[in-house]
Parts: structure tokens; C-alpha cells; sequence
């Protein structure tokens, strides 16, 4: 996984429950209190989720609280200051969200060992639109929570749910 992805994670701990809990996580993540990762590095996508499942027990919240908060933070404070393009480029969330496969393809075709999710499209009627989501790392949760937060960005009207393990269901009003 992409170390910006553990930077955001390290830094919306820090912000929304505090240093000790950061610290408490990491060691109950059998990482030490200073463990980090460049932006641009890489971390095993097991230690991501061992820190996001140790998160879940010492701030006693779910996986579901803790992907709405991490798309949130990654929408609407991370990724501005080094995506922010992206967000600019897009007319609303629509656009936005039907530009995600691409996105992903363009900011990692050139990085070795890069698997971003990947994103097909798949419209129902005029306003519902399904997201298959295509990604070994099964974090389905993290992309409802990531759209989440482009609906925050954007101000917009929809609906967002998880359909299944692989699909997304976005009813724009």
C-alpha cells in the first residue's frame, strides 16, 4: 500500500483520538511507538489492517466509523494538499466519481508494485449508478467511506451504500 495512505491514517488518529492512542495502536500492532513510512514509500497492506483492526479495539469503534472517517479526512484535508488537481479537474462529485478508475491509473501506472482499486461503472437508470469495485484488498468499506467524503466536498445529493462485497450503489438525486 502506498505510504500516503498510512500517513493520513497516522495523522487523523493523532487528530481525532490523540498520541496515546496512536501509540497504544502501534504497539498493540506489534510496531514500535515510532514506526513510520515515507509518503512515497511502501508498507505491507497486512500492517495497514492490522493497525486499522487494532484501532477498532482501543477507540472502540467499527470498521464501518473508522472508514467514514478515514474517507472523510482523506476528501477533505489529505489529499487536498497533494490531489487537490483531481478535485479542481471534476465540474461535482458525479464527474468526480466517474473519473476514480482513472485516477487511480494515472497516479500509479508508473509506480512498481502499485494495485490500486480499480473501478467499472455500470448505470442502472439516470440517477443510480453501481461501482464495481475491483481489489484484492477487500476494503469495500474504505471506498464507501471515500465517496462519503466526496459527497462532503462536493455539497452533493446522493446516496451511498454497500451492496455486496463488490459493488457500490450511488443514487444521485
Amino acid at each position: 500500500m502506498k505510504g500516503v495512505i498510512f500517513r493520513c491514517l497516522r495523522e487523523l488518529v493523532l487528530e481525532k483520538f490523540g498520541d496515546e492512542v496512536w501509540k497504544r495502536v502501534l504497539r498493540e500492532s506489534d510496531l514500535s511507538e515510532d514506526f513510520n513510512i515515507p509518503p512515497v514509500g511502501f508498507v505491507e497492506d497486512e500492517i495497514v489492517l492490522k493497525i486499522v483492526q487494532n484501532l477498532c479495539k482501543v477507540a472502540n469503534v467499527s470498521l464501518e466509523e473508522v472508514a467514514d472517517l478515514f474517507g472523510d479526512y482523506w476528501v477533505n484535508v489529505y489529499s487536498q494538499r497533494i490531489y487537490k488537481v483531481f478535485y479542481d479537474d471534476a465540474k461535482n462529485a458525479k464527474d468526480f466519481i466517474l473519473k476514480l478508475d482513472r485516477i487511480h491509473w494515472l497516479m500509479t501506472r508508473n509506480i512498481p508494485y502499485a494495485n490500486p482499486p480499480r473501478f467499472e461503472y455500470e448505470w442502472i437508470d439516470n440517477d443510480t449508478l453501481l461501482m464495481k469495485y475491483k481489489s484484492q484488498r477487500n476494503l469495500i468499506d474504505f471506498a464507501v467511506g471515500l465517496l462519503k467524503g466526496v459527497r462532503k466536498y462536493y455539497n452533493a445529493d446522493f446516496e451511498v451504500s454497500k451492496v455486496d462485497e463488490n459493488t457500490i450503489k450511488i443514487v444521485f438525486r
